[in-house]
């Protein structure tokens, strides 16, 4: 399993952006299939992003489609997510993800390591 950092979280008002980071301490990130997932308080982990490992296909849950961007850069080990016009709504923990296998082309992405989790926290 990968060990994930995420990073980029904090309070925001409604409306505003923020860009959350994700990259692994030991291996590169860059042959696994990522996704986001957030957990807000009471309710159950809910899907939010996924991107291919080159990239080249991504999708996202009706709830953030069209606000919220995944992205990667292998040559820096990254994976992103951009959040704009933020809601009340999105509050919530949100983790970053990999796939259970590398170079995988398998969809939809089986994912099996999780960071710790980075607070977002947006006010109305």
């Amino acid at each position: 399993q990968l060990q994930l950092v995420e990073s980029g979280g904090g309070l925001v008002q409604a409306g505003g952006s923020l860009r959350l980071s994700c990259t692994a301490s030991e291996r590169t990130v860059s042959r696994y299939g990522m996704g986001w997932f957030r957990q807000a308080p009471g309710k159950e982990r809910e899907f939010i992003a996924a991107i291919t490992w080159t990239g080249g296909r991504t999708d996202y849950a009706d709830s953030v489609r069209g606000r919220f961007t995944i992205s990667r850069d292998n040559a820096k080990n990254m994976v992103y997510l951009q959040m704009n016009s933020l809601k009340p709504e999105d509050t919530a923990v949100y983790y970053c993800a990999a796939s259970t296998t590398l170079y995988s082309y398998n969809w939809p992405i089986k994912f099996g390591s999780w960071g710790q989790g980075t607070q977002v926290t947006v006010s109305s």
